[in-house]
């Protein structure tokens, strides 16, 4: 087994920062304090160290055998407090009640040169909300959601990250036998509109002002110098939330299960599960398996983060108390959505002028020749970059010929007087050339599983600079295999 190897010697190694508290300021009723469960003969699949630069953690110690031990949840860090936090939510748009942290227990949080980061562990064992679940994350998943949180950031979204990964050939009963593997896991906070969600439903008032007061003094200072800091919150949500959305379906990314406890309260894309980035463009698209009716389709996610929303003003409504001023709140939901949608696909189009008036046409115009001939979504971005210079490779990717023929003689007429060299290098900035499509994925799993963890490692270091044309992985941004399409990705995913 090709895994990292871990340096023995502590006399190598330095422990990080001195760990804070994360949620437990907050009080009891925010959590239970939770102990992880030892993975046998645990191993490093892969270290973040870039992200560990930024966090100012010390390399050699993310490299020994203390911090293996205490990142897969065979030791307690020293200065840690692990826990797992209570959250409720609506899933697939009906009330689950009481949900948690049924597999992610929080270490602490970490001072960092942007601010303190908190630190999760994801698969370390059951929590008092695993409900019927073991606590514990397979290699599949972990690798998944390892690749993704460092795809999605250097695609400039906002997003969890992931510090390590590491292994275990402990078993772990899904579908079928696999094994077991955790994920470090960052952010400055895992809140979400669940744990809003909670202590409104339960009737626990004061609570929920405490947690609102906690967010918005850690989080959202400015909505302390108006009248009605609650109220501001929420639309402080809520347009964090549009401008998610909007980079969300710029790029084609399908998250799969925006369930309410999925929904963080600082705009990151969080939890990766049953995601995919679309192959052909298809509204329609459904990267869940487990989503029979389609409520999660990547044509309806906007629609669906603002039902979301809607969740938390209700949750927020004992502290707003004013249903106008929360709907109002809840309104600029559309017009940052729409406004953050254009800007988007101007700058992907290289539209580098002021925005003119038939922008919005030009754009609508493209969607319904995209989704019809089920066009390759991310080829047809990166190729467009070199429209002016090689239109046939755009052409190419067209079943309609004609009609795109006749769409793009109206791009060309928007795009003259334009400098296309300039034009060019914006929409290279925008229009990333590798995305973690499913069969890379899919590829380094099935990779991992023998031992081999090299092409994980290849992969990461192209996905967290998208935009770079990479000379030599060509065959990372090439279109997706036939079997491409066998994949099914569900809930346990």
């Amino acid at each position: 087994m090709s895994a990292l190897p871990a340096v023995e010697s502590t006399a190598l190694s330095t422990p990080p920062p001195d760990w804070a508290p994360a949620l437990s300021e907050l009080g009891e009723a925010f959590f239970s304090r939770v102990a992880p469960q030892a993975l046998q003969a645990p191993y490093w699949i892969d270290r973040n160290m870039t992200l560990a630069r930024e966090l100012g953690l010390n390399e050699q110690w993310l490299a020994s055998q203390e911090a293996l031990l205490g990142l897969t949840g065979c030791t307690v860090l020293p200065g840690t407090d692990p826990l797992a936090s209570v959250y409720s939510g609506h899933q697939f748009g009906h009330w689950a009640g009481q949900l948690g942290d049924g597999r992610a227990m929080l270490l602490g949080q970490l001072p960092t040169p942007q601010g303190p980061v908190e630190i999760q562990l994801k698969g370390a064992g059951r929590t008092p909300y695993s409900r019927m679940g073991d606590g514990r994350a397979v290699l599949r998943s972990s690798i998944r959601e390892y690749l993704c949180s460092e795809a999605m950031h250097g695609l400039g979204i906002p997003t969890t990250r992931a510090l390590s990964l590491t292994g275990s050939p402990s078993p772990v009963l899904r579908e079928e036998v696999e094994t077991a593997a955790v994920v470090t896991r960052t952010a400055p906070s895992f809140l979400r509109f669940g744990h809003f969600e909670h202590f409104c439903h339960t009737g626990q008032h004061e609570l929920l002002r405490r947690l609102a007061d906690h967010v918005i003094a850690r989080f959202y200072p400015d909505c302390l110098k108006v009248s009605q800091p609650y109220a501001a919150l929420l639309e402080a949500v809520a347009q964090r939330t549009a401008k998610l959305l909007a980079q969300w379906q710029a790029v084609g990314f399908c998250h799969g299960v925006m369930n309410t406890d999925n929904m963080s309260i600082l705009g990151l894309t969080l939890d990766y599960g049953p995601f995919q980035f679309l192959d052909g463009f298809d509204p329609e698209h459904i990267c869940n398996h487990s989503d029979s009716g389609g409520r999660y389709a990547y044509g309806r996610q906007p629609a669906v983060a603002h039902w979301n929303l809607f969740c938390l003003g209700q949750a927020l409504m004992p502290l707003i108390g004013d249903k106008e001023l929360a709907l109002a709140a809840l309104e600029t939901y559309k017009t940052v959505f729409e406004s953050a949608m254009l800007a988007q696909y101007q700058a992907k189009l290289g539209l580098i002028d002021a925005p003119q008036e038939g922008d919005e046409a030009l754009i609508d115009a493209l969607m319904p020749l995209l989704a019809q001939g089920r066009v390759d979504h991310t080829l047809f971005w990166r190729r467009l970059c070199d429209f002016a210079q090689q239109p046939e490779p755009v052409r190419d990717l067209f079943i309609a010929r004609d009609a795109f023929d006749a769409w793009a003689q109206s791009y060309r007429q928007r795009c003259q007087g334009l400098d296309t060299k300039e034009q060019q290098l914006q929409m290279r900035q925008c229009n990333p050339r590798f995305v973690l499509r499913n069969h890379l994925g899919e590829q380094v799993i099935r990779a991992a599983k023998q031992g081999d963890f090299a092409p994980l490692q290849q992969l990461l270091s192209v996905l967290q600079s998208p935009y770079e044309d990479h000379p030599g992985q060509e065959a990372l941004a090439d279109f997706p295999p036939d079997w491409a399409s066998s994949i099914e990705i569900s809930c346990s995913s």
